[in-house]
């Protein structure tokens, strides 16, 4: 009797043991993440294979509603608010839906980030529909989702699977959150060479604020005259239409560069010379 029972516990125990077991999943689960500005941008979606099989207009039907991915559906998350081809969207965790169509695609996003995919979707919960073209790209065996074009304050968040690529443009304007970190850091007790370099070039780039910007780039300089803020002072000296300073402050930075074995910048400081010579009055 007392045997029969261990054998019993011992049979649940190797079925539990098999229920639990982890397996490999067809479509396993994938994530990619991105800042965008200052913005971080996270995509959790499981990943279907084309695997010999026709998928739009065949496995997945033309103007019919897809999860965007298998098993769960896709979820999308943002840390602040932003533009999606043009339209805003607040920050938040959404839900990814699409309508696949011969030449157009429809792209949802939808507030309830729970469901678990087609059969839970509710029109009204969407938060913002936005229309993409479909164009053909290399063929693409796995589900994927990537980002490109990544640059200041926007990138291209591209969706691959078989021949089909859809692309949605991310804007999110970093602009005033970063001014607020500039004057924040400025008011700090311990401001560094890094401060005053990193926020003149920040306005440089945007093409904000010439004379402050040369004031802190010529300010990281005597505090730490390394070949890239020589090269950040040059830039600023540039911007403001002293270009004889600039290609003196630019043959500086072009010799550091090359004591320190940094190409990169060598080759910038060249670009710079041979732009800003025919601009010397």
């Amino acid at each position: 009797m007392m045997n029969r029972i261990f054998l019993s516990m011992a049979t649940v125990a190797i079925g539990l043991s098999a229920i639990a077991q982890d397996l490999p999943k067809p479509s396993p689960l994938g994530e990619v993440k991105q800042v965008v500005g200052l913005t971080n941008v996270d995509v959790t979606y499981s990943r279907p294979s084309v695997k010999g099989r026709p998928i739009f207009g065949g496995l997945l039907p033309f103007d019919k509603l897809w999860r965007l991915g298998a098993n769960a559906n896709t979820t999308i998350t943002f840390d602040t608010p932003v533009l999606i081809n043009g339209e805003k969207l607040d920050k938040g965790t959404y839900s990814m839906f699409a309508i696949p169509g011969k030449d157009t695609w429809m792209i949802i996003f939808n507030t309830n980030s729970k469901q678990a995919g087609e059969g839970d979707y509710k029109k009204e919960e969407d938060a913002l529909r936005v229309k993409a073209k479909p164009n053909t790209c290399e063929f693409t065996e796995t589900l994927t989702f990537d980002f490109d074009a990544v640059k200041d304050d926007r990138a291209n968040l591209q969706i691959r699977w078989e021949k089909t690529l859809v692309s949605l443009d991310i804007a999110a304007n970093a602009t005033p959150q970063a001014l607020a970190n500039i004057k924040e850091a400025m008011a700090g007790k311990d401001i560094t060479a890094s401060t005053y370099g990193n926020s003149a070039r920040f306005m440089l780039d945007r093409g904000m604020q010439p004379k402050e910007a040369l004031d802190w780039a010529q300010t990281a300089v005597k505090m730490d005259p390394k070949f890239y803020n020589l090269y950040t002072l040059a830039l600023a000296q540039a911007a403001n239409n002293m270009y004889k300073e600039a290609i003196d402050t630019s043959k500086r930075s072009l010799q550091a560069a090359q004591a320190a074995g940094n190409d990169a910048y060598a080759k910038m400081n060249n670009a710079n010379i041979k732009e800003w010579l025919p601009k010397v009055k």
